[in-house]
C-alpha cells in the first residue's frame, strides 16, 4: 500500500513550506506561522475525500481507534467486538481504554461475519469494530443493522482500505466513526499519522479535545483554553501533515495504478484451476491495495508460498503463519503479557481466549494468500509477475 514509493516535489514543497515557516506544531504560534496550517488543510481535504462532515487528525491509526472509541464513550469494562484477522493495534487500542476486545470469526470477505457478531453480543457490548482488511470490506448493511438494532456504536477501521467504496460511499465514512492510518506503508502516508472521521458533531468535538490533553481549542490563546475533560496527547505534527496533504491530493493517481496492477494479476490467476478469490460484498469496490485469493486447502497454500519464494515472488503472505495479523499467534494477548497490571475486568473478559477456537477463521486464513500491490511496478513488470505467479501455482497441482 505504500505511497512512499512515489514521493515527488509535491511532498517536498509542502515539507519545505513548514520548515521555512518554522512552526512544526499544529496548534498555537499563530503570529509566527503566517497563516500556514497544514493539519487544518489536510483535515479539509480529507473531509472532501471521505464525503464526511468532520475529520480529526491524530498521531497514528492506533491512536485513531482509541480516540474514536473514547469519543463515543467506550471505556472500562465495555466489550468491543472485533475480528480475528486484523493488526495487533486493534486489540491494543481497545485495551488501552480499559475495554475488552471480543474476537469473533471472519467470513469469506476476510472481514467480520455478521452472524458471528450477532452471536457475540452481551449486555456488556458497547461497540462493534469492523476492520476493512487488505483493501476490501464486510457486509456493511448487515453490520449497521445489527448495531442499530442493539443500540451499539459502529466503528469502521479502514486503515488498509483508503480509496475503497461501498454502494458509492467511501470506506471509513459509513459507520458512526471511521479510522485511518497514514503510517509509512499505507496507500497515502504522513510517515506517521491517522484520522478519525465522523458525521456526528459531538463525537468530533470529543475527538478534537481528547487528542490534545482535553484542550477545547476555543479562541486564539492556547494558554487560556479550558479543559472540559481529561485527554491525552495524540497530536500530529505539521511536518507529518504536510506530507499527507500532498499525498491525499495524489490519491486518485495511486488508486488508478493499484487498480491497473491488481487487474492484470487477478485476470492471470483467474485462469488457474484451484484459485478462488475473496468475496467482495455486492455494491463494493476494493481499493486494490491487495490481491487476496484462496487455494483448495492449507497444504496447497503452503506449497504455493514456497513456490513463490523459490521463484522470487515477494510481498505475498499467508497470514496463518503470520505473527502480526491473526489470532493464532497472538500469544502475548492470550497470555496477557503486559508491562503494567491489567485490570481484573479485562483479565476476566479475556479468559475466553484460553479455550476459544476459531475454526471458521482458520478455514479461510489458512487457505488465503494475500499479495501486496505495489505502485512502483511498470505494466511490463506486472505482466511478468502475473505469468510467474500463475506458473508457480500450476506447478503445485
Amino acid at each position: 500500500m505504500p505511497g512512499f514509493e512515489l514521493f515527488s516535489d509535491l511532498e517536498r514543497n509542502e515539507v519545505n513550506d513548514v520548515l521555512d515557516n518554522g512552526v512544526l506544531m499544529r496548534y498555537g504560534f499563530d503570529g509566527m506561522r503566517n497563516g500556514h496550517w497544514k493539519a487544518k488543510e489536510l483535515e479539509a481535504e480529507l473531509e472532501k475525500t471521505f464525503e464526511s462532515n468532520h475529520v480529526q487528525l491524530v498521531s497514528s491509526g492506533t491512536a485513531a481507534v482509541s480516540v474514536a472509541l473514547a469519543s463515543a464513550g467506550v471505556g472500562a469494562g465495555d466489550e468491543v467486538i472485533m475480528p480475528t484477522f486484523t493488526f495487533v493495534a486493534s486489540f491494543e487500542a481497545i485495551m488501552m481504554l480499559g475495554a475488552i476486545p471480543v474476537l469473533v470469526d471472519i467470513d469469506d470477505t476476510l472481514t467480520l461475519d455478521p452472524k458471528a457478531v450477532e452471536a457475540a453480543i452481551t449486555p456488556k457490548t458497547k461497540a462493534v469494530m469492523v476492520v476493512q482488511m487488505c483493501g476490501s470490506m464486510a457486509n456493511m448493511d448487515a453490520l449497521k443493522s445489527i448495531c442499530d438494532n442493539h443500540n451499539l456504536v459502529f466503528v469502521e477501521d479502514a486503515c488498509q482500505a483508503i480509496g475503497g467504496t461501498y454502494k458509492g460511499q467511501p470506506l471509513g465514512s459509513i459507520a458512526d466513526l471511521g479510522c485511518f492510518s497514514f503510517d509509512f506503508v499505507k496507500t497515502i502516508t504522513c510517515g506517521e499519522g491517522g484520522a478519525v472521521v465522523t458525521n456526528n458533531k459531538d463525537y468530533y468535538i470529543n475527538a478534537d479535545h481528547y487528542s490534545d490533553h482535553g484542550h477545547d481549542h476555543i479562541g486564539h490563546d492556547r494558554g487560556a483554553e479550558t479543559h472540559p475533560f481529561l485527554g491525552y496527547n495524540f497530536r500530529i505534527s505539521e511536518l507529518h501533515a504536510a506530507v499527507g496533504l500532498a499525498q491525499v491530493r495524489r490519491l486518485p493517481e495511486f488508486i488508478a495504478i493499484q487498480k491497473r496492477n491488481y487487474t492484470i494479476l487477478r485476470n492471470a490467476l483467474a485462469r488457474v484451476p484451484g484459485v478462488t478469490f475473496r468475496r467482495v460484498p455486492k455494491g463494493g469496490e476494493e481499493s486494490y491495495a491487495f490481491l487476496n485469493f484462496f487455494l483448495p486447502d492449507a497444504e496447497s497454500a503452503q506449497k504455493v508460498m514456497a513456490a513463490f519464494k523459490e521463484n522470487g515472488i515477494d510481498a505475498c503472505w499467508n497470514y496463518y503463519q503470520n505473527n502480526w495479523h491473526y489470532i493464532r499467534k497472538w500469544d502475548h494477548l492470550k497470555d496477557l503479557k503486559s508491562l503494567f497490571p491489567i485490570s481484573n475486568e479485562v483479565k476476566e473478559g479475556l479468559a475466553y481466549l484460553q479455550t476459544k477456537t476459531f475454526e471458521q477463521s482458520d478455514h479461510y486464513i489458512s487457505r488465503n494468500i494475500s499479495c501486496l500491490i505495489k505502485l512502483s511496478w511498470t505494466e511490463e513488470e506486472v505482466k511478468e509477475r502475473a505469468e510467474k505467479m500463475a506458473k508457480a501455482i500450476k506447478s503445485i497441482f
